[in-house]
């Protein structure tokens, strides 16, 4: 599930994502896009996993967030059982809003 909001954050992106329960993994790519998990138990599955982008074109945040159910089958495959909809899907998005929300400077801003 894709979104976004616009970034008037006066916070880092990466301790926001941290007090929501997030692990960082790592950034890739020219854009920068950094990789974030949220396991749902002990175990590092099923796990939220959002892939965020921000884009200076549009000063927005580009939230890509989807439900990794386990791990990928075989040994070199990035390939998982995903889900990219659904109501854990969007519940999961709606709390991200709303914690972003509440730490953007300029209240009203997101999409």
């Amino acid at each position: 599930m894709k979104f976004y909001i616009v970034n008037n954050l006066n916070e880092n992106i990466k301790i926001l994502m941290r007090g929501a329960g997030y692990r960082f993994q790592g950034e890739s790519g020219e854009d920068l896009e950094m990789s974030f998990v949220r396991p749902l138990r002990r175990d590092n599955y099923p796990r939220f996993h959002v892939f965020l982008t921000v884009s200076q074109k549009t000063n927005e945040i580009i939230f890509d967030l989807h439900l990794d159910q386990k791990k990928a089958s075989y040994e070199g495959s990035s390939a998982h059982s995903g889900e990219y909809s659904g109501d854990l899907v969007q519940a999961e998005a709606d709390r991200l809003k709303k914690i972003f929300k509440e730490h953007d400077s300029c209240p009203g801003s997101s999409r």
